[in-house]
């Protein structure tokens, strides 16, 4: 009887330690979810990436709570999703690279300023055509270059092409003319006025009654020598004629009257600034 009682005794002292394995497993699993939060602390892709799908194949058989998408990178967190349709509508509208990178899209004052500045960058390749012709053929005391805003403005003397007092290009001078009109050979076509001027002595004879008839003749005439040459377009062509009125010199002395008697040819730009508007 003593024997059974004691061998109970020893029974009822032995406690049930069935609970530690499954505690022992949550243990497990809060340590690997606190590892977890503190990695993710500070995002970091590609260990978020490794991390979970260590946790998810070893508890979840691959498939779980740690799945996910890529995580947004930092700079890309607070930005609306992308379309797809807006990049088609990008690459269909021409846009500047700039643009569809999501930089700021130029102002039309800039996209102005950079066509202006392209435009005058071709004015200056014909001015170094004209220059260099100027140059060969020993003319730099006749003619006279310079770009501005406005154009290229080539500026012949009136004593290359004219005798005094007449509006007739000489046949001798011709040739000339019809070199500088090879000059004016440009794709696409741009805008062309010749202009005449005079000094501001009073002219009065049988072909003329003013200096005003006498620069629009000049103009007139000179253009006309100018558009034998096929290659160019008579519609991009214009003639003025200003009389004494736009001096470049002082018309007191005769060196200031030999500047203002002048024939000029002004190439237009194409574009122009938002300032000239």
């Amino acid at each position: 009887m003593s024997k059974k009682r004691s061998k109970k005794q020893k029974e009822d002292a032995h406690v049930d330690e069935s609970w530690l394995l499954p505690y022992a497993d949550l243990l497990t699993l809060l340590l690997a979810l606190f590892i977890v939060l503190f990695a993710i602390s500070s995002v970091d892709a590609q260990k978020f990436q490794a991390l979970s799908k260590a946790f998810n194949a070893t508890f979840e058989g691959g498939t779980g709570v740690l799945e996910f998408q890529t995580p947004p990178t930092p700079k890309e967190e607070n930005l609306p999703a992308e379309d797809p349709t807006e990049k088609n509508v990008a690459r269909d509208s021409g846009m500047d690279p700039s643009e569809k990178e999501g930089e700021k899209p130029l102002t039309e004052e800039q996209k102005q300023k950079i066509a202006h500045d392209a435009d005058q960058q071709e004015l200056l390749t014909v001015q170094q055509k004209v220059n260099a012709y100027m140059e060969e053929n020993g003319i730099k005391d006749k003619l006279q270059t310079s770009l501005t805003d406005e154009g290229l403005l080539i500026s012949i003397r009136d004593n290359v092409f004219f005798a005094s007092g007449r509006a007739d290009v000489r046949p001798e001078d011709i040739r000339l003319a019809k070199e500088i009109s090879n000059l004016l050979v440009m794709d696409p076509p741009r805008n062309i006025i010749i202009s005449g001027h005079t000094d501001n002595v009073p002219i009065r004879n049988a072909g003329f009654q003013s200096n005003w008839e006498l620069s629009v003749m000049r103009a007139i005439n000179f253009m006309k020598v100018i558009l034998e040459n096929n290659r160019l377009n008579p519609s991009m062509f214009s003639a003025k004629g200003f009389g004494e009125f736009k001096p470049v010199a002082s018309n007191d002395t005769e060196e200031g009257k030999k500047k203002n008697r002048r024939v000029e040819i002004l190439i237009t730009p194409r574009t122009t600034t938002a300032e000239n508007e």
